[in-house]
């Protein structure tokens, strides 16, 4: 059970050991401007190895259910699927509901996990193989595996590092639950952490923000929905950046600069370097490449 591209490692590798007797996936939903629709990626996955897709609009129909049910699975693995799964899709497999997390849990439960990482401005973070129960990823953990965060890292670059992490890590820990051989751990609660899913409005710059909390959510929001201010009336993108928090200067908040013969942007303490932008209906560049053809933009006042 999953839907976007996070899920299609461990799809792929799921299907070369076992028997996939059903993907259940979101229903096809209109996308980019045509709005025409579009499969989820991981149909798309699945339809190639020849297996069978159930896209269910709701898991609480008790003919999806019945339906899963007659498929008798052993196990269900989970991975980004979206939706809750109520008690009557837990009940089904006898060795239980099996979670691919993007987090180290109990910290990030939640819909957000990868940016709630990057935007506490974490130096690491993993994957946890656990139980499902009715909680919201609050099921006892089979096993976890931890990364480094580089600098560098956005969400999306986070995203795809840990999808082929957690493929590797359900394919190592499966067998071993499937033989009786691991014994689940409960959560620490007093350790929980939560994320809510991320929404354009979270994503517009306040510019009297320190400039390293500016660059966490620079990264949190890259590729979606991206961190976002106005410039003459246009949307810009930030999709890159670099703080310099030495930096002393008394312009206000949102000032475009040229600092150190690069461009920067003034915020409540400290610095932003802009690496890369995006002005609406333009595609992405470097930020040299876009002040080359935008000579008024700085000294501009961004966010107005």
């Amino acid at each position: 059970m999953g839907t976007p591209q996070f899920a299609v490692p461990s799809l792929e590798a799921l299907a070369e050991r076992y028997e996939i007797v059903a993907v259940v996936t979101q229903p096809d939903r209109p996308a980019s401007r045509g709005r025409k629709l579009s499969a989820p990626a991981v149909k798309r996955a699945a339809d190639p190895l020849g297996l069978p897709v159930l896209q269910p609009a709701s898991l609480r129909q008790e003919e999806v259910v019945a339906h899963i049910r007659e498929l008798e699975p052993r196990a269900m693995v989970v991975a980004a699927y979206g939706k809750i799964l109520p008690p009557e899709v837990l009940d089904i497999p006898p060795a239980g509901v099996i979670n691919v997390h993007p987090s180290l849990l109990p910290k990030y439960r939640g819909a957000s996990p990868i940016a709630g990482a990057l935007l506490a401005g974490e130096e690491e973070t993993g994957v946890t193989i656990m139980l499902m129960d009715e909680g919201m990823d609050t099921g006892p953990i089979l096993a976890q595996t931890v990364i480094e965060i580089p600098p560098e890292d956005t969400a999306g670059s986070l995203e795809q590092r840990l999808a082929e992490l957690g493929a590797e890590l359900i394919v190592e820990t499966l067998p071993l639950w499937l033989e009786g051989r691991i014994d689940a751990q409960p959560q620490d609660e007093a350790m929980a952490t939560y994320t809510r899913p991320i929404s354009k409005e979270d994503a517009v710059i306040d510019w009297t923000l320190p400039a390293v909390e500016l660059w966490h959510r620079v990264r949190a929001y890259n590729p979606r929905p991206g961190a976002r201010t106005s410039w003459r009336g246009s949307l810009l993108k930030v999709l890159r950046a670099r703080p310099e928090a030495r930096w002393e200067g008394k312009e206000k908040p949102g000032r475009v600069l040229d600092l150190q013969s690069r461009v920067a942007v003034a915020t409540g303490d400290g610095a932003l370097f802009l690496e890369e932008v995006q002005l609406a209906g333009r595609r992405a560049m470097n930020t040299e490449a876009f002040v080359r053809g935008q000579s008024d933009f700085v000294g501009s006042l961004l966010g107005e």
